[in-house]
């Protein structure tokens, strides 16, 4: 069986009508940068919550977080899309549930995604914030608290500081995860990245051209974030504390 190899593909005009294949894939891009962008704020928000307060020595608050880290965290992303997705709006109220059911298609699967992998990636963020607090020199807490500081206090200036650049490494490693775990977003009909190489595949039978210039652009997405990152904690490197940044 012959290939038919196509690269001039990508400039011929897809059956949508919104352009050529290429315009298809780059469209996806934003799709996946914008849907990864809003889920790693919700990430970010809910991981650290979760994780200070795993940390607050009060045992039904722990308790509590604990279990939310174990929930988001063991079951399978593409399970809770679809949970967020097709169940989710049949548990709600019937009105809200009536309202989710009947927004517009693009956005509906948008914030489904963003929900889900949000959540997903806050559990695991929790987990690093926890570590990186107890990680830290029991002094560290001990001076706060001797300077006069309160816990809310000690945690705002002199915990998650220190914490953040601990765990500037395994965050980098979670950004790069949550832009590749958007690709799931594609089973709920949202047309990021994978869902438009997916559809162009589709449409004109040239696999390996669609997802080889999906491979090459989630590369170079990758290789902007791990840069970014480095930039990040090459400046929040603490002098004489941790090894120099790299």
């Amino acid at each position: 069986m012959n290939y038919n190899w196509n690269w001039m593909v990508f400039w011929e005009a897809s059956p949508d009508g919104s352009g050529t294949y290429l315009y298809t894939l780059i469209r996806g891009v934003y799709w996946t940068l914008g849907a990864s962008a809003a889920a790693w704020v919700i990430a970010l928000i809910f991981g650290i919550a979760v994780g200070v307060l795993r940390t607050s020595r009060i045992k039904w608050v722990e308790r509590l977080c604990a279990a939310y880290v174990e929930l988001f965290r063991n079951i399978p992303l593409l399970v809770q899309i679809f949970l967020w997705y097709f169940v989710m709006p049949e548990i709600v109220p019937a009105a809200l549930g009536d309202m989710i059911k009947s927004a517009d298609p693009t956005w509906s699967t948008f914030w489904t995604a963003v929900i889900a992998l949000g959540l997903f990636t806050s559990a695991r963020i929790a987990e690093q914030i926890r570590a990186g607090i107890e990680s830290l020199p029991r002094g560290q807490e001990m001076a706060a608290t001797a300077l006069g500081l309160t816990r809310p206090q000690t945690y705002r200036h002199v915990l998650l500081p220190m914490t953040a650049r601990i765990i500037m490494p395994p965050l980098a490693s979670e950004a790069l995860n949550l832009i590749k775990n958007s690709s799931v977003a594609f089973t709920i009909g949202l047309l990021e990245l994978t869902g438009a190489a997916r559809a162009m595949q589709e449409f004109t039978f040239q696999i390996f051209e669609s997802f080889a210039a999906a491979t090459v652009l989630y590369v170079i997405i990758n290789i902007l974030v791990v840069a970014g990152m480095r930039h990040i904690e090459k400046r929040m490197q603490v002098p004489g504390y941790l090894g120099a940044a790299r």
